[in-house]
């Protein structure tokens, strides 16, 4: 069972929701019994499953695949309520057992509940997130407060509770892997309200089948402003390399404008390309104004007060729960622990990053009056002039890069990476499982220590309407013993403009480390190998470790000696093209630093609030005038588009969490240049065993001291992105006690 308690972000579903009885009066129930002797649970007895093929076991090759192509949004319906029904029945039984509670009967049957759920909304999260047509908004609008009101039963239903308290009482007895997941499991239930009176428990199910509902009315209106496009001629297009072009004609005869029209469309994967290029800079300004407003344009898209009741519910829940704030309640389950050590974090690298700002400003707008062009430096001149400076300071340019970047040498390179880090092989079998979209391909995962087959990776490289925007990882099964699941089913998930036929995909520097970044997320979960179903995935400042750390991988001599090469000539990259690349490697550092940093500082702030009364634009506002946020750039996600906080709870008071791995990150990646082969296979291997196989299993500070011998330190971190580093060491020792 991916109980919502401990959905980490390895497996994807609608809100990683179960559902339990209700039971109100019930007295506080027995005492723990010694182990080890597990008592049967009692079986319930089984109800004939409808033909429905999403409530069928998943078959075929690799432990059984998710079906595909069978799936739509009208099976959901049926789905979804049978699932909840079923999963009703089993935890009626665990909580109703007449036997005194063990970890056996109690803790492992609530592991062991709710599969057949779990899969139905495996499929449909997928399918909502990259295949979002008005049926499945309609099904994901309808079902969201459901799922989230069965969730609830399970959290808020005393008896289950009592008997889980009374293992937890008992735990002296258990070895230390079930020691955890009991304190867990007694920790979250105390956290999510079960220790609430019946009319508190009532009120706090009802705030979230509130907040469920209104996560999806936010998704469903920023992806119809993603859907968005403007036009432009190619003279519109001056300065723009050819294969951007080319990918913007195809979309405007996918959207059937008329012949020579282009459409941009309103993602970062086409408006950042625009923005680092377009001579033309009223085109640059209104691309820009277009991608910084989605959500925030006063029309049926307009997302502020869907904002503004998810904030003031989120801070009236965290009230009922008795924390001062929602971070306060967030931040319970994670490394930061609190609010402050995470404000902490993020103030000591920010006023370096803003004075890096400055600076970068100070140097276009003296290239810009060089260049005799008489303005300001505003947002939607920041990529296009950083790009001149970048060409004059190191006769380096994205567009000189992009050549050597052909996205599937890129995806070999990361291939071969981890072939050599990690040993496993990756061999394509597109066609031989079902997949949700034409464009998925697949690759089969084997070891090749003796060959045996670890998983199946899915790889949806394209942007399509329907898709949200970015790109994420999902897995749909993980490695866990006491549910006999080996062969791990996951994907990466991008947002590439796919080209005309015949076409290359030319990728960009940032792209490319997006792709290592994901497949970092996608590495982990092949690795992870754990006892229970709860620890596969992880904390969510932990989470993104892993998949920033992969990144340092891709500018290495080995990958670019192999993979970067002219997708015309086949000739690897020049030397001196590599050394070019190496000596910027600083550059621009304030600005990717700043508008990060500013969402994490502002979301912090947003979610400290204790009464949560805001006006969204007026809160952003005064927030990042109280921080000293530059002029010149806006945050990487504006409030009113910002999916990561208000799509779902699993970022909110969460973003922080990016640079929390990237301190963790960078202080790794130190350990494998001390050993002076940054391939040093001793190392991989210890990383690999000591932070990727054991999931969440283990404490995840206790784990990274084990692997490192101390704790990590965020000087390297402050060198990586070429910062000042006094003082460091000591904000790196409040960061992870």
């Amino acid at each position: 069972m991916k109980h919502l308690l401990f959905a980490g972000t390895a497996v994807l579903t609608l809100a990683a929701c179960a559902g339990g009885n209700s039971y109100t009066g019930i007295d506080a129930g027995p005492t723990a019994a010694a182990e080890p002797a597990p008592v049967a649970e009692p079986v319930p007895v089984p109800i004939p499953v409808p033909d429905n093929p999403l409530l069928a076991e998943w078959t075929g090759p690799y432990g059984g695949v998710p079906p595909w192509d069978k799936v739509k949004a009208s099976l959901f319906p049926e789905a979804f309520q049978f699932g909840i029904d079923e999963q009703r029945r089993e935890f009626s039984a665990i909580a109703g057992n007449p036997e005194a509670p063990t970890f056996a009967n109690t803790i492992e049957a609530i592991e062991k509940g709710g599969r057949r759920l779990d899969r139905v909304q495996t499929l449909f999260g997928v399918l909502s997130s990259n295949l979002a047509t008005p049926e499945v908004q309609a099904v994901d609008k309808e079902w969201s407060p459901k799922l989230q009101a069965a969730s609830d039963e399970i959290t808020l239903n005393p008896q289950l509770f009592q008997r889980i308290k009374a293992v937890y009482e008992a735990r002296a007895s258990l070895n230390p892997k079930q020691q955890r997941l009991v304190t867990r499991y007694y920790d979250a239930f105390v956290r999510n309200g079960a220790n609430l009176n019946p009319e508190q428990k009532t009120q706090l199910s009802a705030y979230n089948q509130e907040l469920a509902t209104l996560f999806s009315t936010f998704s469903e209106k920023v992806l119809a402003d993603e859907s968005t496009y403007i036009t432009a001629t190619s003279a519109d297009l001056k300065g723009v390399p050819q294969d951007v072009k080319n990918a913007a004609l195809a979309a405007g005869k996918e959207r059937k404008l008329a012949a020579g029209q282009y459409a941009i469309v309103n993602t970062r994967s086409a408006v950042d390309p625009i923005l680092t290029f377009a001579d033309n800079r009223a085109l640059r300004e209104k691309v820009w104004r277009a991608f910084v407003n989605r959500g925030d344009n006063g029309d049926a898209n307009d997302t502020n007060e869907t904002v503004a009741k998810i904030v003031k519910t989120r801070a009236d829940r965290a009230r009922l729960l008795g924390f001062a704030n929602h971070a306060e309640w967030r931040m319970q389950d994670t490394m930061a622990k609190t609010p402050q050590r995470a404000m902490d974090l993020m103030m000591r690298v920010w006023p370096a990053a803003v004075a890096r700002v400055h600076e970068e400003v100070a140097d276009q707008q003296a290239l810009a009056k060089k260049l005799g062009h008489k303005i300001t430096i505003e947002p939607w001149d920041y990529r296009y002039y950083q790009e001149k400076v970048r060409k004059a300071r190191f006769d380096l340019s994205q567009d000189e890069i992009k050549p050597y970047f052909q996205l599937d040498n890129i995806l070999n390179g990361m291939f071969w990476a981890a072939g050599e880090l990690y040993g496993y092989d990756f061999k394509e079998n597109t066609g031989t499982v079902p997949v949700f979209h034409p464009d998925v391909r697949t690759f089969e995962v084997t070891d090749r220590k003796d060959g045996h087959v670890v998983g199946e990776f899915y790889l949806d490289t394209y942007a399509r309407t329907g898709k949200r925007s970015g790109a994420w990882h999902n897995a749909y099964r993980a490695r866990v013993q006491l549910t006999g699941d080996k062969i791990v089913l996951n994907s990466n998930n991008n947002n590439f403009t796919k080209p005309s036929p015949g076409e290359p995909v030319l990728i960009s520097l940032d792209d490319a480390e997006t792709m290592f970044h994901e497949f970092g997320h996608a590495i982990h979960y092949l690795t992870v190998d754990v006892e229970y179903p709860s620890f596969a995935g992880a904390q969510r400042d932990f989470v993104e470790y892993p998949s920033q750390v992969n990144e340092n991988w891709l500018l290495t001599p080995a990958v670019l000696s192999r993979f970067a090469k002219h997708y015309k000539t086949g000739e690897p990259m020049p030397q001196a093209l590599v050394d070019k690349i190496e000596k910027a490697e600083t550059f621009n550092q304030g600005f990717a630093t700043v508008e990060y940093l500013s969402s994490a500082i502002v979301d912090m702030m947003l979610h400290t609030d204790p009464n949560g009364v805001i006006d969204p634009d007026k809160f952003e506002r005064d927030a990042l005038t109280k921080i000293g946020m530059p002029k010149e750039i806006v945050m990487r996600h504006r409030l009113p588009q910002m999916n990561h906080l208000f799509s779902s709870d699993s970022y909110s008071a969460g973003y922080y969490s990016y640079l929390w791995s990237e301190t963790m990150d960078a202080d790794t990646w130190a350990a494998f240049e001390e050993t002076g082969n940054v391939w040093d296979k001793a190392t991989a291997e210890r990383f690999k065993t000591m932070l990727l196989a054991t999931g969440n299993e283990t404490d995840r500070i206790e784990a990274y001291r084990a692997f490192r011998g101390r704790d990590p330190d965020v000087t390297a971190l402050l060198k990586r992105r070429g910062f000042p580093v006094d003082g460091a060491s000591t904000a790196s020792e409040g960061a992870t006690k």
